[in-house]
């Protein structure tokens, strides 16, 4: 059987997920990582990625001849569950290996395979995605960013913004506007650029949170020259690349288990004391069975895409549910422990939560926006 067929056998799965705890275990005990919520967002840790990558967990689903694994799905799902529910440092290779490889096998060419994908099996491309604007965040058939014909490529100007991890990142994968805007078709005209973080005409501003850290970019590009040769699939096509994308974004144990570190500390902290009483054991099962059912729901995405289908909708679901239940644990957490001894761990993760939950139901997609698609996709609009 294909490593890659839909028929995973559990066990495979079971083992793959041993391998990667014990990595887990060992590597935090040497080099002192401490679990963190958000590890995908705010784990920035270039020795951390190149270690995952030299133990051939990044670029699961890449093909062999790219220097991948060859791995369906399922495996990536396995092996990222087991990052994110540990809070493992994960922010440096995570775009690359999530959305821009994905791209790259479907749309890119083979020069772009051979020049970027084998960085990515290492955990050593970093790279953002520009796509959301000042005035194009939800409705993001309003990006303004143009690029321009001329010899031998594109002149790119705009400026894109939320652009998470730019500041340290290779390449910035910048949507933008082709050809003019057509009010009957909104989502035509649009194409996808790889461009270096280095090349002429880009800078990078930063957008600092109220805690002082940096995760978000504002990205403004001056007429930066992109050669033909890193324009992303066919021009015009931009609008069906990106939201095909989306789904790698939007479908991930990340949208469900990004506070799991923070759960799973709270219940080991009130497991080691006394037996909780009625009110906290309800709460601790109420947040395990919907985690549980998301999960499922999350997995079934995983399935589909291992198949081969769209999972344009699925993904929307998975992603309204999830990032509410994240941002709702945030909440229930902090009562659960409010009687509890104190925990400097827990009380980080807690503080970092809190600041972070209002953005749970922003990024990617806001959850008003995926319910439209959801809606679409069920036929009611």
């Amino acid at each position: 059987m294909n490593a890659t067929d839909a028929a995973v056998r559990e066990s495979d799965l079971a083992k793959l997920r041993s391998v990667v705890r014990d990595f887990l275990a060992a590597d935090r005990a040497e080099f002192g990582w401490q679990p963190a919520v958000d590890s995908w967002l705010g784990g920035w840790d270039e020795g951390f990625s190149a270690r995952l990558g030299a133990a051939g967990f990044v670029g699961l689903t890449i093909p062999r001849r790219y220097g991948g694994h060859e791995f369906g799905h399922l495996h990536r799902y396995a092996v990222t569950e087991e990052l994110i529910a540990a809070g493992a440092p994960v922010a440096a290779h995570w775009t690359a290996d999530r959305q821009v490889a994905p791209s790259l096998l479907t749309y890119g060419t083979e020069e772009q395979r051979e020049r970027l994908l084998p960085k990515i099996v290492a955990g050593q491309l970093y790279s953002s995605i520009g796509m959301s604007e000042h005035g194009a965040g939800s409705d993001l058939a309003a990006v303004a960013t143009k690029a321009t014909r001329t010899d031998g490529g594109w002149l790119l100007s705009g400026t894109k913004v939320w652009t998470s991890g730019a500041h340290h990142a290779h390449q910035v994968v910048v949507l933008a506007r082709t050809s003019p805007a057509d009010p009957q078709h909104r989502h035509a005209g649009f194409s996808q650029f790889l461009v270096p973080c280095a090349a002429e005409g880009v800078r990078v501003e930063p957008i600092v949170l109220m805690s002082g850290a940096h995760h978000f970019n504002e990205v403004i590009f001056d007429q930066v020259f992109v050669p033909d040769a890193d324009v992303l699939g066919d021009v015009g096509n931009g609008w069906h690349q990106v939201t095909s994308e989306l789904s790698f974004e939007r479908s991930g144990p990340e949208r469900i288990l990004s506070t799991g570190p923070l759960l799973f500390a709270a219940i080991r902290v009130l497991g080691s004391g006394p037996t909780p009483d009625d009110r906290s054991a309800v709460a601790v099962g109420e947040l395990l069975a919907r985690l549980i059912s998301l999960r499922q729901l999350s997995l079934s995405v995983a399935r589909r895409l291992t198949n081969g289908g769209d999972a344009t909708n699925q993904a929307a679901l998975v992603k309204d549910l999830g990032t509410r239940y994240e941002a709702e644990s945030v909440e229930l957490i902090a009562d659960l422990i409010e009687a509890l001894p104190p925990n400097p761990e827990l009380e980080t993760m807690l503080r970092t939560a809190w600041l972070h939950k209002p953005m749970f139901t922003l990024r990617g997609g806001t959850n008003e926006v995926l319910r439209g698609v959801i809606a679409r996709g069920m036929g009611l609009r």
